[in-house]
């Protein structure tokens, strides 16, 4: 072979060669581009990824917030977002795995929907709970009022009643007297001469006063504002009363004409004006004035 076909064959391959060359670094920088491409849309996915797990947290945690729902279930669903996320943010990003965790996404929103469907009708059922407690309280609050109503009319009645019941005493008259020997009662309007005082009353007609014995008080006090008589005392709620005398009377819802003596010191006997009451129980129901000279 000559030298000219020589220099010939070895261009030959050195052209070959430098084309190979050029092919293997056009190859090589497209491989190195698909791979940068390759990472840079791993990275996006993986942010995606991350992104739509943290809305799925926010929403739970918007419903959590504003319901103030304390669910189990709902806390547990969220609680796994947020480690899925705390772990797609540690995790080096690969096609296998961003496939997986799409999977888990699309199961997580799903869950979400479902999830959150059970949330409204608990939502829903407890503000129909909300709404029945409330009328209840409104219906009890009334039924309240009505029953206040009726106790305090009650009460005014039972008041009118017990007032109505008082057995009034009328036409009361005092009088100084002297009891004889033989019993016989002399009136005297002169205090030296008398030795007792007499109350004299009729009590009125009344359909609402029981039947039975009925006890009354009389007070006689003398112009000195001294209590002539017993001097006993009647205790009850309001207060103390004392009186002169007492006498127990059978009533049977008629006129009754009644007296009573009241026992007196001589030295209470006095010139003046004396005051005469007369009580059933503790209402005072009838008073008068006398004189002695």
């Amino acid at each position: 072979m000559s030298t000219e076909e020589n220099n010939n064959t070895f261009k030959i391959i050195v052209g070959i060669l430098t084309l190979l060359l050029i092919a293997l670094a056009v190859y090589t920088v497209t491989l190195y581009n698909d791979k940068e491409d390759t990472i840079t849309l791993l990275k996006t996915e993986k942010t995606n990824i991350e992104s739509e797990l943290q809305e799925l947290i926010t929403n739970y945690n918007e419903v959590i917030k504003d319901n103030e729902i304390k669910d189990k279930d709902l806390l547990e669903a969220r609680d796994r977002i947020v480690v899925l996320l705390d772990s797609v943010k540690g995790a080096k990003a690969n096609i296998a795995l961003l496939k997986r965790y799409k999977s888990e996404i699309r199961k997580l929103k799903s869950e979400r929907t479902l999830m959150f469907k059970r949330v409204d009708s608990l939502i829903a059922v407890n503000e129909l709970v909300i709404a029945e407690r409330d009328n209840a309280y409104i219906e009890l609050n009334e039924t309240h009022k009505k029953v206040d109503s009726i106790t305090n009319e009650n009460t005014l009645l039972a008041e009118k009643i017990k007032a109505g019941a008082v057995v009034k005493a009328i036409d009361l008259t005092g009088a100084g007297i002297i009891v004889r020997n033989s019993g016989k009662v002399v009136d005297t309007k002169r205090a030296r001469r008398a030795e007792k005082v007499r109350a004299c009353f009729t009590l009125a007609p009344n359909a609402l006063a029981e039947k039975g014995d009925r006890l009354f008080y009389v007070q006689v006090i003398n112009p000195k504002n001294n209590l002539l008589g017993e001097k006993a005392e009647l205790v009850f709620e309001e207060g103390v009363l004392d009186y002169s005398a007492s006498i127990n009377v059978f009533y049977e819802n008629d006129e009754l004409d009644v007296c009573a003596m009241v026992n007196a010191k001589e030295e209470d006997l006095i010139k003046g004006i004396y005051t005469i009451n007369v009580f059933d129980g503790s209402s005072l129901v009838a008073t008068t004035k006398m004189t002695l000279k």
